[in-house]
Order: C-alpha cells, then structure tokens, then sequence
C-alpha cells in the first residue's frame, strides 16, 4: 500500500484519487506535489478552517473528511497507473465499512474506473455505499486546463 486509507465512521466526505503521485509518493503525504491544490482548494471552499500542508493529511478527520484512491499499489500520474493497478472491489468494501455521506473523486479517471462509464464532472445519477457521488476535476498541477472550482464548491455545499 503506497499510502494509507485515512478513514473513519460518519464522515461527511471521503475523496479518492486515481492513485497517489510520485511526490506523494516519496514524501508519504496525500496530495504532495508541485502544483497540486488539493490543500488550498480545501480551505477555499469552506472545507478545512484553515489551510492544511500535506504532512497533516491525517489531521482531515477532525473535519469530516477521509482520504483514499482507487489504486492502492502504485504510484504516478493517471496516464502511468495500469489498469491492473485498479482495485475497486477494495475501494468498495472499504466505503461498505465506512459509509460517509458523499463519495467524490478528484478527477474523471478515477470516476470513470470505479462507476465503470464515461463521466462528467459534478453530481452523478448513481449511490456508493448509500453516498452521495460526485465527479470533480482533479487538482493535480498537470490537470490545470481542466480546473474549475465550481465543482468544488457545489460538492463543499452539498457536505455542509
């Protein structure tokens, strides 16, 4: 496991990634790498009361919030992951165990994988383990042409 489920009972959210980066990777922290902005984006929609630095990325359950990714044994950018790598069967049981309140993805390829079809992004027809799904573009710093923040402050609302 490259980095470990940070999870709980009655979260207000859980977000999952496709798989942690390389620099996540390497400095054992979620969401680590250049550009990435994930902790900011947070702060800014009201999430976290404060921005959080990736070595406090345990600190997320004080705020109803969990951390995951569909690909627990390596680590890259999307484009990199084998789809061999996936293990959505985990990812569910993991969700079935602790069932939060909204499921988001951060980004389309990880929505994609789990819900099995292509995805948009924001608020999606299906449930995961009684949850709220949404799709939201991913905050890797080499997804910026596809970043809007409309997503996450809609899936921040909907988590208030």
């Amino acid at each position: 496991m490259v980095l470990p489920d940070v999870i709980s009972r009655d979260l207000r959210i859980v977000f999952s990634g496709t798989a942690v980066g390389t620099k996540s990777a390497r400095t054992g922290a979620y969401y680590a790498g250049p550009g990435n902005q994930f902790w900011p984006t947070l702060h800014r929609v009201g999430l976290t009361p404060r921005q959080l630095v990736p070595a406090e990325y345990q600190r997320v359950l004080e705020y109803g919030i969990g951390l995951t990714d569909v690909c627990k044994v390596d680590a890259g950018s999307d484009r990199a992951i084998a789809n061999d790598g996936f293990d959505v069967p985990r990812l569910l049981a993991l969700l079935d165990r602790y069932p939060p309140a909204i499921v988001a993805f951060n980004g389309k390829k990880a929505g994609s994988v789990v819900l099995q079809r292509p995805v948009d992004y924001g608020s999606q027809p299906e449930r995961i383990a009684g949850a709220s799904v949404f799709v939201l573009p991913s905050t890797s710093g080499a997804a910026r042409g596809f970043w809007d923040e409309r997503h996450w402050r809609a899936v921040a609302q909907a988590a208030r």
